[in-house]
């Protein structure tokens, strides 16, 4: 793997994390609807599921998606009800307009989770990742698996930094509705309704 071509994978990877798709709108409800703090935390989160799909790909575990429609289909519909958790749980959680605060660990680590879970159980992400990394892996260098870990490390960093930032971004406005009870509160039903299409949309994909 030559420089030039490890250049092209991050200006590749940088372009597809902007390009709008279900993680960026993940960030940008979390951002809206509970703050900054909450955001970047979530993309964290999503970032580090990332690891898991690298290992997968390298190991060929992903590959098995790719063969079997039964377990792309689990998966699949795994993720899906996930989301329609978190949909639920936007709509229960009916006080969401209180900010994180750092005397509020667990729930920092249920922010980092649901961005995990969530990356982890799309498996287009996991299909993505086999297809996406293998083109950038040079067959005279190391070992290929090592490459692609290489790769995957570098799509997760570049995704914690564009992910974060879009996190701050989002999470500056929801930082000020969060103070507008009134306001706040349609950003529940806002998040709701973003999660459940989603899950539905991801129920819905073909194999």
């Amino acid at each position: 793997m030559t420089i030039t071509s490890l250049l092209t994978f991050l200006g590749a990877s940088i372009l597809l994390t902007l390009a709008p798709g279900p993680d960026n709108t993940f960030v940008v409800v979390q951002g809206l609807s509970r703050g900054r703090k909450a955001a970047i935390i979530t993309a964290f989160g999503m970032c580090s599921g990332i690891s898991v799909h690298t290992i997968a790909a390298a190991l060929g575990i992903s590959a098995i998606l790719y063969s079997s429609a039964w377990a792309f289909t689990v998966l699949k519909y795994a993720g899906a009800a996930y989301l329609l958790y978190l949909a639920y749980k936007a709509v229960k959680e009916h006080s969401i307009v209180i900010a994180q605060t750092d005397s509020a660990p667990v729930r920092s680590v249920l922010l980092f989770r649901r961005g995990f879970i969530m990356n982890v159980l799309n498996p287009k992400v996991a299909l993505f990742f086999l297809a996406f990394l293998p083109q950038f892996v040079s067959p005279d260098g190391i070992r290929p698996a090592l490459q692609m870990l290489v790769l995957g490390l570098v799509f997760m960093v570049q995704g914690i930094v564009i992910f974060s930032a879009i996190g701050y971004l989002s999470g500056s406005v929801g930082n000020i509705v969060l103070k507008r009870p009134n306001i706040a509160k349609y950003f529940s039903w806002l998040s709701a309704a973003i999660f459940a299409s989603l899950g539905l949309r991801l129920a819905f994909a073909g194999n």
